[in-house]
């Protein structure tokens, strides 16, 4: 009796989906008749048409990422023009959420994976608020600081990537919730260690607390280094329980970030804070080859 009469008062959610839908419909139908009568020829004309506007339009979305990109990366644009781009994206992002479509395929696609895996929104605001994070933050002075932003920024990717992975299974997820986030971590650490040379020197950003970039010496980035191994350590764990089909990939990005991690160990801390440490593509040809192989072998 109360769902009745609720439903009287907001509408069933059938009733909302089929008034936001049905525009589309009637347009689509419109269209049909346009079509229904043509002849091969021209049918084979209007579908050359067609793509040459997809393309087109794919060009000119592709080209106002860019030119967002560039604008947003740029050092010398103005935190508040930064800060508007954001607002904006932030908006079409909760808007392609709530209504459940966009013409922006980025966030169409991503919202249709939120809609079908049940990602929460809690971890999207959560990411969100680590990007908005970089417009503005350059240091991070506590430990408190420093998680918060690579929770944001890798540990609910983790999190977000395992929901599609087990595929509703709640009780996949509880087991490897920890581990998903760790490996997200220990991928974030990583980029930070890579990227010191760029973050310090171009952005004048810092993300390992206490710790000072322009003396960082072998000490320190042991410490750092111990850090990120612990969390490979407890990432592989889950890696290892993964369902079959999410494996192999997973694994692969484990095995180069590994990599990645022993050249900046072996890197003396003066070089690493030069230049940007790098695996070569021919080694990543090889790292490819060696995970399909033991993913094959099912070995991991």
């Amino acid at each position: 009796m109360i769902g009745d009469l609720l439903k009287k008062i907001f509408g069933d959610k059938n009733t909302k989906d089929k008034k936001f839908y049905w525009p589309y419909v009637e347009e689509a139908l419109a269209f049909n008749a346009q079509i229904k009568n043509l002849s091969d020829d021209e049918l084979r004309e209007k579908t050359r048409q067609f793509k040459d506007l997809i393309q087109e339009e794919k060009l000119s979305l592709e080209n106002e990422i860019s030119e967002l990109r560039k604008e947003t990366d740029d050092p010398n644009t103005a935190v508040e023009n930064k800060e508007d781009l954001f607002d904006l994206f932030e908006k079409d992002l909760q808007t392609a959420l709530q209504n459940k479509i966009s013409l922006n395929p980025i966030l169409n696609s991503f919202q249709h994976t939120v809609h079908k895996y049940q990602i929460p929104n809690s971890m999207i605001n959560a990411f969100m608020k680590s990007m908005r994070l970089d417009l503005v933050k350059t240091e991070y002075k506590t430990f408190e600081e420093y998680n918060e932003y690579i929770y944001g920024s890798a540990d609910v990717v983790g999190l977000m990537c395992l929901k599609v992975f087990v595929n509703g299974d709640e009780s996949k997820y509880n087991e490897l919730e920890h581990s998903a986030m760790r490996l997200g971590s220990a991928f974030q650490k990583v980029n930070f260690l890579r990227d010191l040379k760029a973050d310090f020197e171009d952005l004048s950003r810092t993300y390992f607390p206490n710790t000072d970039l322009t003396k960082l010496d072998e000490e320190s980035k042991k410490k750092i280094i111990q850090e990120i191994e612990a969390d490979f350590e407890a990432g592989y764990q889950g890696i290892v329980n993964l369902p079959l089909e999410a494996k192999f990939g997973v694994y692969t990005a484990y095995i180069y970030y590994k990599k990645l991690l022993s050249k900046l160990k072996k890197t003396p801390s003066a070089e690493i804070k030069n230049t940007r440490i790098r695996v070569s593509d021919y080694q990543k040809y090889g790292l490819f080859a060696k995970c399909y192989f033991t993913y094959k072998l099912n070995i991991i």
